[in-house]
């Protein structure tokens, strides 16, 4: 049975067998009574931001899909820590050009090209307008 975007939403209740914890549980088999469940199993995965992207799509939320597509599906495979660390050195002031540009090789090595689009993107403009840390 394939996917419809437009009678399979909320994607969780009307197909959960289309939806998986990273490492491969399905959303059936979870349990949030505490059976040693990593919260790491709890994050959504690429497929099932790409089933979201679908929906938004269908509901010409064509912004929210292409955000859902290009970076949190990118980005589901980062660890949070990393994510924070980026966050952080996204910050005004907090980062060189040199360091900005480290963050984005980093990320296209995740497979997150459009989110290390963004950061040297960031750098760029934050060394236009005086963001960057001094060196």
């Amino acid at each position: 049975m394939g996917f419809d975007p437009e009678r399979d939403y909320p994607v969780g209740l009307a197909r959960p067998d289309l939806v998986t914890t990273p490492g491969g549980i399905p959303l059936a088999e979870l349990s949030l009574d505490g059976d040693g469940l990593d919260a790491a199993e709890l994050r959504a995965t690429p497929a099932t931001l790409r089933l979201q992207a679908e929906v938004a799509r269908a509901a010409a939320r064509t912004q929210l899909a292409d955000n859902l597509l290009r970076r949190a599906a990118e980005l589901a495979a980062v660890p949070d820590e990393t994510i924070l660390e980026i966050y952080s050195a996204l910050r005004p002031r907090r980062s060189t050009a040199a360091e900005l540009e480290d963050w984005a090789a980093k990320l296209e090595a995740w497979d997150a090209p459009a989110t290390a689009a963004f950061v040297r993107e960031a750098a760029q403009v934050y060394g236009e307008r005086g963001f960057l840390a001094a060196v």
